[in-house]
């Protein structure tokens, strides 16, 4: 079982996310919060797989408790609750300790698949918001630029990108490409070195702006 911490400040918006959490058979809500800081308290009591925070929370918003977790609490990933209307908020935000973002409003399938990515080690960002956020990011040059900037990864590694663009864990990816998941791991350490980038989930974005995200995932 997934276990999952979840943090919202509105009560309906936790009954409806805890609804859809209990629709998959693999992920239970152990614990909610009103506010980041209890939430970031109950990460620490729950030791949680994943914790599922609102974006903006009193006393701590979800991405300052998200960065907190990730200092304390190494095992648990976290995935961010998020509107349209915070399409800036989350560009500036990204890389600062969140595994992926979904929306509020999207296809309820997206929440599951989004906790089962980040539980599972891999970056997600719902489709929508990894549009949203890539057109907030670039025009016409930066996605030009953005194409220029994986040329310097070899073919295999702008592929093993376009996955973890895709939302696809290493063991996932090792599969999808025949190779040991240790290897995937060299593969996506050497992205991050060569492109500059923190974590999976800046690497989802350059493959999202680069347009690296295979079609047939």
């Amino acid at each position: 079982m997934i276990k999952v911490v979840l943090a919202d400040d509105e009560a309906i918006v936790r009954v409806g996310v805890r609804a859809v959490l209990a629709s998959a058979d693999d992920v239970e809500v152990v614990a909610e919060a009103d506010n980041g800081r209890s939430a970031v308290d109950l990460v620490l009591r729950h030791r949680p797989d994943v914790a599922v925070l609102d974006i903006r929370m009193p006393q701590l918003s979800g991405l300052d408790a998200a960065a907190e977790i990730r200092r304390v609490a190494e095992g648990t990933a976290t995935l961010i609750l998020t509107t349209f209307a915070e399409d800036s908020y989350i560009s500036r935000a990204l890389g600062e300790g969140a595994s992926g973002f979904v929306l509020k409003t999207g296809d309820p399938h997206e929440l599951i698949a989004g906790v089962r990515a980040v539980a599972a080690g891999a970056a997600y960002l719902s489709p929508l918001v990894a549009r949203r956020v890539v057109d907030h990011l670039s025009g016409v040059g930066p996605r030009l630029r953005a194409a220029d900037r994986v040329a310097v990864l070899t073919e295999r590694e702008r592929e093993v990108l376009g996955l973890v663009g895709a939302g696809l864990s290493n063991s996932e990816i090792a599969v999808r490409i025949h190779v040991v998941e240790g290897t995937v791991k060299v593969y996506v350490s050497s992205i991050l070195k060569r492109l500059d980038l923190r974590n999976r989930v800046q690497a989802a974005i350059a493959a999202h702006e680069a347009g690296l995200i295979p079609t047939d995932t």
